[in-house]
């Protein structure tokens, strides 16, 4: 009963290797689940890259990456007043601030090196622009470390660099001096425009998943079962349309099944939107499994280790122990078992 990763590594370094040729000052991100390969096997590809600074998401992963990876870790969740009254400053450890009040109160310690986050266009946190000339003089006594400012991935491409601009022509007036800029999902040739600071580009879904052909997710069959029209099936008991019922390893602990919501980019995506949602209020939603080369749906709701699903009583059905090929996103997913240079021509059978 396996839910597994198969990497073809070599071929998968190689393309994380191409990928951060094409941005000096590179910070790999690293958090959450390692984008589905482990926060430790990328901490130590990261160590072989040679860079001096990665990013994690939480200070809860810190550990898992200083065991492999032994330069600055720069933690990108904000500190907040109680983390100034119950954290000791770590050594090698970059902190972020993004609140006023905290600016001002870590002025009055011996606190951690930070960088400050503005405000950007997500509005996710971040110091405003016209609270920069106030935070001025308490800044001059911050080990400050830059600025950073978490960038949309999507929209305007002229408005985002517009307010890269914005912000550090409002440094630039308030008297703020900074060497340093920590950036996030601009490509090389926006990187290339910003002038005047040492721009650290902060990557990770386009680093670790630049090569999606070099690995590959697979869920085992576990039972195969002919099924009449209209028998009932799964928790929900809905009737089945004929033909064969399979149970397939992966399941929503791996990220199977997780539907996650996602902004509209006009009327088009919001009807793409609607019709899923009815699909899958009926109970036939197509799943991330494909056999032959075809989508399969849903049977029911994906259950927590195994989904259950419907092959059309025009297919032919796999067998149990065969391995059919996942569409998970790799950002949820988690595997029983990873395999590294994996022999893969019965994923091509399979698929």
């Amino acid at each position: 009963m396996t839910f597994r990763l198969s990497i073809d590594e070599p071929r998968w370094q190689s393309g994380v290797r191409r990928a951060a040729q094409q941005l000096p000052g590179l910070v790999p991100v690293i958090k959450g689940n390692g984008y589905g390969f482990g926060r430790e096997r990328l901490a130590q590809l990261s160590a072989r890259l040679g860079v001096d600074t990665v990013a994690v998401g939480t200070e809860s992963e810190i550990a898992s990456v200083r065991r492999f990876f032994h330069g600055t870790i720069a933690v990108m969740a904000p500190l907040t007043l109680a983390d100034l009254r119950s954290s000791t400053p770590a050594i090698g450890v970059l902190r972020t601030v993004a609140h006023a009040d905290v600016v001002r109160r870590l002025a009055e310690l011996d606190g951690p090196e930070v960088v400050l986050e503005l405000d950007s266009p997500v509005h996710r946190h971040g110091v405003t622009l016209t609270e920069l000339p106030e935070l001025a003089e308490p800044l001059r006594r911050v080990r400050l470390a830059g600025v950073a400012m978490h960038l949309p991935s999507g929209g305007d491409r002229r408005r985002v660099l517009d307010s890269v601009h914005q912000a550090l022509a409002a440094l630039r007036a308030a008297g703020i001096t900074v060497s340093t800029l920590w950036v996030s999902h601009l490509s090389a040739s926006e990187l290339a425009s910003i002038q005047g600071v040492e721009v650290r580009p902060r990557v990770g879904t386009s680093l670790w998943l630049s090569d999606r052909q070099s690995f590959t997710v697979t869920g085992t069959v576990l039972d195969v079962r002919r099924m009449p029209p209209r028998q009932a099936v799964g928790y929900r008991q809905r009737r089945f349309s004929g033909g064969t019922l399979l149970v397939v390893s992966g399941g929503t602990a791996h990220g199977v099944g997780l539907y996650a919501s996602a902004a509209h980019a006009g009327l088009r995506d919001a009807l793409k939107g609607a019709v899923l949602g009815a699909v899958r209020g009926a109970g036939w939603a197509p799943s991330p499994f494909h056999w032959q080369g075809h989508r399969l749906n849903f049977a029911d709701v994906a259950h927590m280790q195994v989904s259950m699903l419907a092959v059309p009583e025009h297919r032919a059905a796999p067998a149990v122990g065969d391995r059919l090929i996942c569409d998970t996103r790799m950002t949820v997913s988690t595997f029983d078992a990873v395999e590294l240079d994996p022999q893969r021509p019965e994923f091509t059978a399979a698929s």
